[in-house]
């Protein structure tokens, strides 16, 4: 690794005026996250301590040999701490212009060289911190220089107060006005000293700055020290590898790159666990591809990458993979990505509807862990001779699957990673057509599955304390198989992460039972209503679906039943969902109902989910 130079400076000198570099933001960085903790530990701990406190240390390379013409500093590793240092100087300038009749001329001096510390005469940039382009970041950030008269005019871009940079800028501005809430402003100078001190101290706090010759070199040293920022995912880091290895390979084209790696974000959503899902979801699912090519002279060693990519060793075998071929591994995982995003729903192309309702179904009844087996089937299907209406029949399957595990815990969660793995060897090992590979999943789940006996009984207890979720499925599921398009009703739709349409239990299951309800289930006898709702409160036969639950609540029956709102449209169990059929036209809610509603439920769960 080739360190170029290592220096300790203070800000002052970072910052110089007679320092014409220029530090920017890569655009693989990620945006600027810090937020108010780190606002808040920044400004106390410069407050707070003597005259020099240590910040902590920069990474860059210098990505210009012309140092007569702004030279450009590439910030690998300091960007939240640079770019929150020069809000904070922002938000002084801010400050310190507002008492401009206050102050000497040794204080005038200063503010124009504060000035100059953020914005460089005579550069093509015009400022010396570059943020990168991500979520308005660079946008941002001149909006703000601009309202404080540090730049030229610069419009402030819409919805930036609800973002980092215009927070962290103001949140710094308030804090400065604080440190004068006990001062008396006069006409002395003195009075707005607190201000200059924080400046002071702001100038003379130490960063130590590491330059090194390459992306390569840079990450290295990045994974070898201890830094205070945001600590980078295991997504970040093979994100920084790939980039480390096309740059020592002779790249020109980070930026190309770059976007690429985008673009593969975009497919795969923003959300930190579904992006590690994926990577390992696209190793697992194609570990004897990707291996072919890593194999050494010893043919025992199968996976020499590894036989399973885990949240562990995922950052170990993308190492390895990348190490080998960086551009035929982001080509690779941008198609890959690609055929994920059909997936998990977040592809904006035309697809095959049918399968987009399986698709989504599937999501619902938390099969995500098959999202491998149907990554490498979607990969190769081509191959495999298998169509999109093939796969609507194989994600079936999975359902079926799905809602029995989570009812009867088999097989169990940590075995479900090597079941699709197997299966996918299964289909590699016989090279099956179509139809055999359709029969060789079937086989393989219903053998691992729990038997229909125990699924029975599972739906026949108390299923909503066993899993609410799937409870909840099972009864959307048994609803919508008798919705026409006059009658469909939108069971899962969502207000934020609560779905509007939620369990009811008829007989209520809070720990008072109403008189009403001891009345009409136990002819007046609390202690066999209490004994009646331990025993069937939880069962299929006292659920249904309301989009009104919070009125029904404990509500005696005929009261739940009837329910309408002003304009005579039904919020009871008149509301036309076939589930309910076997309850509107009942007078009384009595145990021997609860029971033959139960049977009818768990007979037509079994023809529902049978194999």
């Amino acid at each position: 690794m080739a360190i170029k130079s290592v220096n300790k400076y203070p800000v002052s000198a970072l910052f110089g005026t007679d320092n014409r570099e220029v530090y920017e933001i890569p655009r693989y960085q990620r945006e600027y996250t810090w937020g108010s903790r780190h606002w808040e530990d920044l400004f106390d701990d410069l407050a707070d301590n003597e005259i020099g406190y240590f910040l902590g240390t920069i990474i860059c390379i210098d990505t210009t040999g012309d140092r007569y013409n702004a030279p450009k500093q590439a910030i690998v590793d300091g960007q939240q701490r640079l770019t929150t240092i020069s809000l904070l100087l922002a938000a002084l300038y801010s400050a310190i212009s507002n008492y401009l009749n206050l102050l000497d001329e040794e204080q005038k001096s200063d503010l124009v060289q504060l000035k100059r510390k953020l914005v460089l005469k005579d550069t093509s940039s015009g400022i010396r911190i570059i943020p990168q382009i991500q979520n308005s970041n660079l946008d941002d950030y001149k909006g703000v220089l601009a309202e404080q008269g540090l730049i030229a005019a610069h419009p402030m871009p819409k919805l930036a107060g609800v973002r980092r940079i215009k927070k962290a800028f103001e949140y710094f501005r308030k804090r400065i006005n604080g440190l004068l809430a006990e001062t008396t402003i006069t006409c002395e100078p003195a009075n707005i000293a607190p201000i200059f001190n924080m400046l002071d101290k702001v100038n003379a706090a130490i960063l130590v700055r590491i330059e090194v010759s390459n992306h390569s070199d840079a990450y290295t040293l990045f994974e070898s020290l201890n830094n205070r920022g945001e600590q980078l995912t295991a997504v970040d880091l093979i994100k920084n590898l790939l980039l480390a290895k096309l740059d020592k390979a002779g790249s020109e084209d980070i930026d190309y790159y770059f976007t690429k790696w985008q673009q593969i974000l975009r497919y795969i959503g923003g959300e930190y666990g579904i992006q590690e899902r994926f990577f390992r979801h696209y190793y697992n699912a194609f570990r004897r591809k990707i291996n072919a090519t890593h194999k050494t002279h010893d043919k025992r060693q199968q996976y020499p990458l590894g036989a399973l990519a885990t949240r562990s060793n995922l950052l170990k075998i993308y190492q390895d993979i990348i190490e080998q071929d960086p551009v035929a591994f982001i080509e690779t995982i941008l198609l890959n990505a690609k055929v994920y995003s059909r997936i998990i729903l977040k592809s904006d192309e035309d697809t095959h509807t049918e399968l987009r309702s399986s698709y989504q179904t599937l999501s619902r009844v938390q099969g995500a862990p098959s999202y491998l087996l149907l990554l490498y089937l979607e990969g190769e299907k081509d191959g495999l001779g298998i169509t999109d209406s093939d796969i609507v029949k194989i994600v079936a399957l999975l359902i079926k699957f799905f809602i029995r595990r989570n009812l009867t815990d088999t097989p169990p969660t940590r075995d479900l990673t090597r079941i699709f793995m197997d299966i996918i060897d299964d289909i590699e090992d016989g090279k099956l057509n179509s139809g055999g590979i359709y029969k060789a999943i079937q086989s393989r789940l219903m053998a691992l599955s729990a038997p229909d006996s125990v699924f029975e009984e599972k739906l026949r207890g108390p299923i909503y304390n066993d899993n609410t979720d799937a409870t909840r499925f099972i009864l959307c599921s048994l609803a919508e198989r008798d919705m026409t398009v006059e009658t469909k009703v939108q069971l899962w739709h969502r207000t934020g992460v609560v779905y509007t349409w939620t369990i009811e239990h008829i007989f209520p299951q809070g720990d008072i039972i109403p008189e009403a309800w001891v009345s009409m289930i136990a002819d007046g006898d609390k202690a066999i209503a209490k004994e009646y709702q331990d025993q069937y409160v939880h069962t299929l036969g006292n659920l249904t679906i309301s989009g009104f639950n919070s009125q029904l609540s404990n509500r005696s029956f005929e009261y739940k039943r009837d329910l309408e709102d002003t304009k005579g449209r039904s919020n009871g169990y008149r509301n036309g969902l076939n589930l309910n059929r076997d309850i509107v036209n009942q007078e009384t809610w009595t145990v021997d109902k609860i029971q033959a509603r139960t049977e009818r439920l768990v007979m037509e769960a079994m023809e529902l989910f049978a194999w």
